[in-house]
């Protein structure tokens, strides 16, 4: 039989369009050979420079691409992995199109005509009467998929439903016919790259100031003194405004330890005042809530507190009248208030419309570029790498999700 063999794709994509700007974030390559072997598997996330779209369906957070290469960094391996190769995919003009689209955004040529087999058309032949995802196809072969919308796992059940189908065939010359052209296909020549692919990892452990703090020198002596600690509270209380760490807030939050001269244990102090700060505030009306409680266990794992000094420093200020703040913590510290511009990027939960309806009913003012004036940026993910994300850290201005949009509305609504 002519030709190497198949070479199965699969993307993951911020959207559906590549000609509207769309792009994609991860990809999964797995080579099976004309007998219908799985010969290697390689995936990779890639960093789109943008924000990532409906990130309910792929599930790749921001953060996980931060470091990941663009797809011109990877463009040279993944053309060696497809040369020669009957490119396969299920629904493949698809992955098809965001292929074309993305090499030529690279800058990289592609053959006149990509030799390619989609295994959801051939399912008409192989598998009639079953429905037409993946899913039902595997499932027509009791195949397991795997989880959807991850492309190593998509990329491998599609080519195991290859297989199945080469397997199935009563006549060999339809796969000959498609190897040979894909042999004779001209990819263009090009260097190798030695750039590392990188693959989604699963974590399901929120970022804490453990995961910055031994990046902060340990500085003896320490060259800072009280204005510098008050420049870095009130960086951690705008970090730590939506309850969350993103990856870009605890990059700030260590160089501006750096600029400022702090050290790890000056840092670890600050943050223990910032907490005790934060106690005392919710203690000054006499009463603790159930939701100031968790609100306040919370802020007091993200800083890497121990259990205990969050319970003694909650024990100690329910014994005693608290004294003003020295550090007003988040809340009293960022207050929407009327006219107030916000602007939004990224796909929520709600529709873009209905959260700027909602903006306009308390009195803030939807905003459609992010300028020193706006005062808070909302975005489907705090790391978020839209061109607006990137305007907002650069004028220092806050980042957060949705549900903290609510939360700091209601805030807002209340004291009204």
């Amino acid at each position: 039989m002519a030709g190497p063999g198949f070479a199965v794709i699969d993307f993951e994509t911020t959207g559906l369009f590549p000609a509207h700007h769309d792009r994609v974030i991860e990809l999964a390559v797995v080579h099976v050979s004309d007998r219908g072997l799985i010969e290697g598997r390689w995936e990779t996330l890639v960093n789109p420079g943008r924000d990532l779209g409906r990130q309910d369906i792929h599930g790749i957070r921001a953060a996980d691409v931060l470091d990941a290469p663009s797809f011109a960094e990877i463009a040279p391996r993944l053309i060696e992995l497809l040369r020669g190769r009957v490119v396969v995919a299920h629904n493949a003009s698809f992955d098809i199109r965001f292929l074309l689209a993305e090499l030529s955004r690279a800058g990289r040529a592609a053959p006149a005509e990509i030799v390619s087999l989609c295994t959801m058309q051939l399912a008409r032949d192989f598998l009639p009467g079953a429905g037409r995802s993946l899913a039902d196809c595997c499932a027509a072969l009791d195949i397991d998929p795997g989880a959807a919308h991850r492309a190593s796992v998509d990329a491998l059940a599609t080519a195991r439903l290859l297989a199945a189908y080469i397997e199935a065939a009563d006549a060999p010359e339809f796969w000959f016919a498609h190897l040979a052209a894909a042999a004779a296909s001209q990819w263009p020549a090009g260097e190798v790259s030695s750039l590392p692919w990188c693959a989604r990892t699963v974590s399901s452990h929120p970022m804490t100031a453990d995961s910055f703090l031994e990046r902060i020198t340990t500085r003896l002596p320490d060259v800072a003194g009280p204005a510098e600690y008050v420049d870095y509270l009130a960086l951690l209380d705008r970090c730590l405004l939506d309850r969350a760490l993103s990856v870009h807030e605890a990059q700030s939050l260590v160089r501006l330890a750096g600029e400022l001269g702090l050290s790890r244990s000056t840092c670890e102090a600050l943050h223990r005042q910032y907490f005790a700060a934060l106690t005392a505030l919710a203690w000054s009306d006499g009463i603790l809530t159930g939701g100031e409680l968790a609100d306040l266990v919370s802020v007091g794992m993200l800083l890497a507190l121990p259990t205990e000094t969050i319970a003694a420093a909650l024990d100690e200020t329910r014994q005693q009248t608290p004294a003003p703040a020295a550090v007003a913590p988040a809340g009293p510290g960022f207050v929407l208030v009327a006219g107030d511009l916000v602007v939004l990027t990224g796909e929520m939960s709600r529709t873009r419309s209905e959260l700027e309806r909602e903006l306009r009913e308390l009195g803030l003012v939807p905003w459609r570029a992010v300028t020193k004036k706006v005062k808070l940026l909302v975005a489907a993910d705090a790391d978020s790498l839209s061109g607006k994300a990137r305007k907002a850290r650069d004028y220092g201005i806050p980042i957060v999700d949705e549900a903290t949009l609510a939360r700091l509305a209601g805030a807002r609504f209340a004291g009204a």
